[in-house]
């Protein structure tokens, strides 16, 4: 069986259409060897300054800051633990033998794969599909033309850095406006 993980249900909708996958099941879509599923755009986040078990990081202090974990950790998002849960399952389901990285095209869309695929400590191998659009004809073509999703590893490299300084730069500076304006944000 073959595994395709896209970024929406939409786009799992999509996929299933043509290639010919038409069993609705709680969380994917199923037939003629592929399981489509899909990650309601991001499953996995990093965590808050306060769910940091060795830190306190709860108490807004200037001292605390700047604040920087080491090393950053990850968690579902509570909205998405239950679909985190079926993709995860559906990852380690033994007659799963190749993975199809099916998210949008782009370093979003890698971060979103990524992040799930090393929550769930996933080891299978997975290739990429990349695509400009939705029509038959190009989705027919990408699934002809899948890359080795170890290729796009700089591409996730590049997301992933993005979000660490999205973080470090939100946390810290909107605690320190806070502090600084006696407001909590």
């Amino acid at each position: 069986m073959k595994l395709v993980i896209a970024e929406k249900p939409s786009v799992a909708q999509e996929y299933a259409n043509v290639l010919g996958a038409h069993t609705r099941k709680e969380g994917y879509i199923e037939g003629n060897g592929y399981i489509i599923s899909w990650c309601y755009g991001h499953l996995i986040t990093l965590k808050t300054p306060d769910e940091y078990i060795n830190r306190n990081w709860k108490d807004w202090n200037i001292n605390q800051l700047p604040m920087i974990p080491d090393p950053f950790e990850l968690k579902t998002i509570s909205s998405s633990v239950s679909q985190y849960r079926q993709v995860k399952e559906l990852m380690n389901r033994s007659d799963v033998d190749e993975i199809i990285v099916g998210t949008d095209a782009g370093r979003e869309g890698e971060l979103i794969f990524r992040h799930v695929y090393n929550f769930a400590n996933c080891q299978k191998p997975f290739k990429r599909l990349w695509l400009n659009s939705l029509t038959k004809e190009d989705i027919e073509k990408g699934f002809k033309d899948l890359k080795n999703g170890r290729s796009y590893d700089s591409l996730y490299d590049a997301a992933y850095a993005r979000q660490i300084a999205d973080w470090l730069y939100g946390m810290n500076i909107s605690r320190l406006l806070a502090l600084k304006y006696k407001a909590r944000l």
